[in-house]
């Protein structure tokens, strides 16, 4: 039986220092793995950071198209306030021959008539000027004239004096001066 020989004193100490051959052998795969976690964990960082540069390249394409869609919609909506507003509005009507109403009339629950309507004045300035128009006939060398339609009849102006009615017109009951409870139309 061979025995190794023992060591004694310092040589005993630094024995026990030095690696035996068979824990050699267990340390190389745990190197392996530890190599292996090291390098697939700064391969996945860098997969993340380049993800991430990716997603704040579209998170700036979709704040500066944000901003201009934000730009337009305001430009737009300044023109329909522009639109809206009393004096555009008013301009629009008179360009579409419209003229304001004339005083209202209101119908009671019970079917009388509350007010004395008034017709709206048409005023000289808004009424087209008639032009006559020629209509080309089969024969290139007759020209027929047409006269212009006839305006619309003048609405009659209101009398001076409300208790006068017109001559067509149905009696008015007396109607008291504060008006009474009205409905919102639901």
């Amino acid at each position: 039986m061979s025995k190794k020989p023992e060591l004694r004193g310092r040589a005993a100490r630094l024995a026990r220092l030095l690696p035996s051959g068979p824990s050699q052998a267990a340390r190389t795969p745990f190197v392996l793995l530890v190599v292996l976690l090291l390098g697939g964990g700064l391969i996945t960082l860098l997969i993340l950071n380049s993800s991430l540069n990716e997603g704040s390249f579209q998170l700036s394409e979709l704040k500066k198209e944000t901003t201009e869609l934000t730009d337009q919609e305001q430009e737009l909506q300044r023109d329909v306030d522009a639109y809206a507003a009393p004096d555009a509005l008013q301009q629009r009507a008179r360009e579409l021959g419209m003229v304001p109403g004339g005083d209202p009339a209101f119908l009671n629950p019970d079917g009388t008539v509350r007010g004395v309507p008034g017709a709206a004045e048409q005023s000289s300035a808004l009424q087209p000027e008639p032009r006559p128009q020629e209509v080309a006939s089969p024969a290139p060398s007759v020209s027929i004239p047409v006269e212009p339609s006839p305006s619309p009849p003048q609405a009659l102006p209101a009398s001076p004096e409300p208790s006068a009615p017109a001559p067509d017109a149905p009696p008015t009951p007396d109607l008291p001066a504060t008006p009474g409870p009205t409905t919102s139309g639901r």
